[in-house]
């Protein structure tokens, strides 16, 4: 099955910190890496990696061609991908002792798309074969008229509602394939904060679509359309650098989804694949080949995973 990932590219600025800055404190970074990104790119470049045919989207910023150059290295087609003058998004992102990340996001060329060049997007994409899924992100403008299109031509489409902002709730959610979302975003859409109560409050609003929600050290839940949920937990594994954990889990949930996995191998390979990526420092580069992500569930390497299903109340 086809991607067609409308995603955002971004430079990373990651600064090594002993802890993350407070306000009016000045600090020292311990080092700095200068590193391809974007959610966008990084699900693109998991995904591809996981075994699916990618075709990116975007808007090339100025003097970033190290992007596209990335996306090209790693399999993804770049074809969709068009150069503008204008400046490219960026992130600063602080990287603590502990692994964990704040990040500073601007969106540059990411949020200059048009109704006309997605349209031309479409086309050439739909031009090369039949069906596919539709992969978006919140970095980029013109979601809602993506996802209409996506619906009105016939593709599946999957949002990951990330970075989370009060747009989010007027978007047309009703007709996506799968919604992705952490618990904070997904508490945000549902109205409580509650982890349980998560997704029964989805499942009212948006009846006929399937939800991914990834809780960090607690695992994840997806939710079939229906009434099933599948719970999953997390390894305990050294945590280096967590950018891109849930960019990986996403690329390869859509694989098992896109190559008609179960719901419960779907969230092993994911799951593996994200202990993998977060014991090593960077975004993209840090996401795992399928290989190895198949040898440590065939070797057992980060030892049980929890996998449960259940009928919700």
């Amino acid at each position: 099955m086809r991607i067609l990932n409308f995603g955002s590219l971004n430079i990373d600025y990651v600064y090594a910190v002993d802890a993350f800055l407070r306000p009016g404190e000045t600090k020292a970074a311990k080092s700095l890496m200068v590193n391809c990104g974007g959610k966008g790119l990084n699900q693109s470049i998991a995904a591809a990696k996981a075994g699916n045919a990618v075709w990116h989207a975007g808007l090339l910023g100025g003097a970033a061609e190290m992007l596209r150059d990335k996306l090209a290295e790693n399999g993804v087609d770049v074809r969709l991908i068009k150069p503008v003058p204008e400046q490219a998004g960026h992130a600063i992102i602080q990287v603590d002792e502990s692994g964990q990340n704040c990040i500073l996001l601007y969106g540059g060329t990411n949020r200059m798309l048009t109704k006309e060049w997605i349209d031309a997007a479409f086309d050439a994409f739909q031009a090369e074969g039949e069906g596919g899924l539709v992969l978006l992100q919140n970095e980029t403008n013109l979601v809602p008229y993506i996802i209409e299109q996506a619906a009105a031509r016939g593709l599946s489409t999957a949002l990951n509602a990330a970075p989370m902002d009060d747009g989010v709730r007027e978007y047309p959610l009703d007709k996506l394939t799968w919604l992705i979302v952490n618990e904070v975003e997904g508490g945000a859409l549902a109205g409580t904060e509650e982890e349980d109560a998560i997704l029964p409050a989805l499942r009212k609003k948006y009846p006929h679509c399937g939800v991914l929600l990834t809780l960090g050290a607690h695992g994840a839940r997806c939710m079939e359309p229906g009434e099933r949920v599948t719970r999953c937990g997390s390894y305990r594994v050294r945590a280096v650098d967590t950018t891109a954990a849930g960019d990986t889990f996403t690329g390869y949930f859509l694989y098992g989804m896109l190559h008609g996995l179960s719901i419960p191998d779907t969230l092993r390979l994911a799951t593996t694949a994200s202990a993998l990526c977060v014991g090593r420092p960077g975004a993209a580069d840090s996401v795992p080949e399928k290989a190895e992500v198949d040898a440590a569930i065939a070797g057992e390497r980060f030892g049980a995973l929890f996998i449960g299903q259940e009928e919700m109340q």
